[in-house]
């Protein structure tokens, strides 16, 4: 992993409606990943983690709305793009070739009526239009094989696959023109265990070899631990935590964060009794006041109630940045 940052958010904020009524999904988000890295984001549902991905690759859906911050790419030579300002042609050749997403669901993502190799060799001849169709499937087919499908599998359509060969498709299409980002919104939610960590075992043998930069988003901590590099916890819309994968699992600074890991039961080591977290995630049109994790919070005082902390790092220890009370 390089020093190098790859893309950067400053100040991010999106909205849901634009009246007096407009709900806050994100909050003042900053976040950046280096080149070369994994980088998890967690949290439960209504956190704001698929509104982040939308919004960083320009696909939020009306009522979505950014209404602040900045968004930059920054290419290996130096020059730095304005996500949020590129127009529409722009944006077309901006995805795909330098950012993908690969969403949650490849059942919903994937065209039911098109083969693996239609829509592997679509991205190819929208965006590489010099190659000839021999050239395209030839690539399709290799994309295929990085990803651990046989190359006869081009001809099938994606209700023929299982799920995780669906998924692997979406990953190899994501993959088509070797982007320096990916970012990954929940793609094993819907899939066991077991394939699970096949495809988290492939990715990152995938990442190693291509060395592209990873945004990994799911509700799981715990397979986050296994293989990113840094990790930012989101609540309520904004992150409240942000460290090493290593140093938010041995020591959790956030209350929400040292919640997350012990919602999940050990695989090793002595029994213990799973805690959990009390209470839903508030609903973004009736936040609380102060930290919005403060009514579920074991350890919430006096000034959690009236004041949002601040991200920031603690105040014994550089190197990850918390957004809690108890740390200032």
């Amino acid at each position: 992993m390089s020093a190098e940052p790859v893309l950067t958010i400053s100040g991010l904020n999106v909205d849901y409606g634009t009246d007096a009524h407009a709900v806050h999904a994100l909050r003042d988000i900053d976040l950046t990943l280096h080149r070369g890295e994994v980088l998890g984001l967690a949290g439960e549902s209504g956190s704001g983690k698929s509104t982040l991905a939308y919004a960083v690759t320009r696909l939020l859906s009306p009522p979505g709305v950014i209404t602040g911050g900045a968004v930059h790419y920054h290419r290996p030579g130096g020059d730095r793009v304005d996500i949020l300002s590129l127009e529409a042609d722009q944006l077309r050749a901006f995805r795909w070739q330098e950012l993908s997403i690969v969403f949650q669901g490849a059942m919903n993502s994937l065209n039911p009526v098109h083969t693996v190799h239609s829509q592997l060799t679509d991205v190819l001849a929208a965006h590489r239009p010099e190659l000839r169709k021999r050239q395209r499937t030839s690539r399709a087919q290799e994309l295929l094989s990085l990803v651990g499908i046989s190359a006869d599998r081009l001809a099938a359509y994606p209700h023929q696959l299982s799920g995780g060969m669906r998924q692997r498709v979406m990953i190899a299409m994501a993959l088509a023109l070797e982007p320096e980002i990916v970012i990954m919104d929940e793609p094993t939610t819907a899939l066991d265990v077991v394939m699970q960590r096949q495809i988290l075992r492939r990715l990152v043998r995938l990442r190693e070899q291509l060395n592209f930069s990873v945004v990994f988003i799911t509700h799981d901590i715990s397979l986050l631990i296994e293989f990113s590099d840094r990790i930012a916890i989101m609540y309520g819309g904004r992150i409240v935590e942000e460290a090493g994968a290593a140093e938010i699992y041995r020591d959790p600074r956030h209350p929400y964060s040292d919640g997350l890991l012990h919602s999940f039961p050990a695989l090793h080591g002595p029994r213990r009794e799973l805690t959990g977290i009390p209470g839903s995630p508030p609903h973004l049109s009736a936040m609380p006041t102060g930290c919005a994790f403060h009514p579920r919070c074991g350890k919430a005082f006096e000034p959690c109630a009236g004041q949002v902390p601040v991200l920031a790092p603690p105040t014994d220890g550089p190197g990850r940045a918390v957004a809690c009370h108890l740390h200032t």
